[in-house]
């Protein structure tokens, strides 16, 4: 009996021996097929490399990104992102923003992208010596929402802004949104590319170019309309010091500024062909003084040219048809003038 015991009991070890010996291999076998699983899931979907955009909110949390990447077909499974991002201790480092990604990109990568905020943006212009009518045509053309747009362009939503404290109260954005090139995303509004131009003119609105405009004898305000004339009128920095003097010589002598650019904007503004002749309060062959505001935006070198004009003491200036910009102190002097150098422009 003894003998027969420890035969059994012996076979009983080797049995158990064996289960757990199997046991412990296919739990072997399952954690390497449980990794296996999970990296085979961290890397790119195809080699595809076609970038598509997406959008992640603020405020979205670590399951949602890993939704979204899934339902556009940017990860194989959420379960791995998610699992990966939070063993990176990255969770809570997601940036919300827009996003070029493209299947080809392992999780690694694209949990790189949207933790270090590499937002993909456009950028939108606003270009120098544009009315409002064509600035607001440049946001619709961008893809910007026409009625956003429009309502975006309101001044009442800007009252408080600095660059317009001298602007008055009743006159639109005319003249103050400054030129300049600004990162646009999917999630930008036009009002916010407004407030950043309006920034932009602020910083060129500086103390000490308020202060030369007020020396001339005219508000911030006519300054920049001064300025838009001289933006409209001539591109060369040296021609628009001396086409700013130009004018401001003729207001303080109390002659009629007879610019080509007021007068065809007042009839653009009332939807006519541009034209010298026509009847409005911007043609300034007809009417004294600077118009009533802005008829374009303007650059910081149309600015500092009313802030700060050249010495000299022309009355009169015409573009010639070579591009060059000829000045002169008498009619007379102006007449010659034209007729020698604008045969063409002057004509038509």
């Amino acid at each position: 009996m003894p003998y027969k015991y420890r035969r059994t009991r012996t076979k009983t070890r080797i049995i158990f021996g064996s289960v757990l010996v199997v046991a412990l291999l296919a739990i072997a076998g399952g954690i390497y097929g449980s990794r296996q699983y999970y990296f085979n899931n961290l890397k790119p979907i195809s080699s595809n490399q076609t970038t598509q955009t997406i959008v992640i909110k603020t405020g979205s949390s670590i399951t949602d990104v890993a939704t979204l990447l899934k339902q556009e077909k940017l990860i194989r499974s959420d379960w791995a992102f998610t699992q990966y991002t939070r063993t990176q201790n990255l969770q809570d480092s997601i940036l919300a923003g827009t996003y070029s990604l493209s299947p080809s990109q392992s999780v690694k990568e694209i949990v790189t992208i949207i933790t270090q905020g590499k937002i993909s943006s456009k950028l939108f212009t606003i270009k120098p010596g544009q009315r409002i009518d064509q600035i607001k045509q440049a946001f619709i053309n961008a893809g910007f929402d026409a009625t956003a747009t429009e309502e975006a362009f309101k001044p009442s939503a800007y009252a408080n802004h600095p660059a317009l404290v001298d602007k008055p109260a009743d006159a639109s954005l005319e003249g103050y949104l400054y030129p300049e090139s600004f990162q646009k995303t999917a999630e930008t509004t036009p009002s916010q590319i407004i407030t950043f131009s309006l920034d932009e003119m602020q910083k060129r609105l500086t103390p000490e170019i308020r202060a030369a405009i007020a020396k001339q004898g005219i508000s911030i305000h006519e300054g920049v309309t001064l300025a838009s004339i001289v933006e409209r009128e001539v591109s060369s920095d040296s021609d628009r010091a001396q086409v700013a003097q130009v004018f401001l010589k003729r207001l303080k002598e109390g002659k009629k500024l007879e610019s080509d650019a007021t007068a065809s904007y007042g009839a653009i503004l009332a939807g006519q062909v541009p034209s010298l002749t026509f009847d409005s309060p911007y043609n300034t062959y007809r009417t004294d003084g600077l118009p009533p505001g802005p008829i374009s935006n303007v650059s910081v070198s149309s600015l500092s040219a009313v802030a700060y004009p050249a010495q000299t003491d022309w009355l009169y200036f015409v573009s010639g048809d070579d591009g060059t910009t000829y000045f002169n102190r008498t009619l007379q002097e102006h007449e010659a003038s034209v007729a020698q150098h604008c045969k063409k422009l002057c004509n038509n």
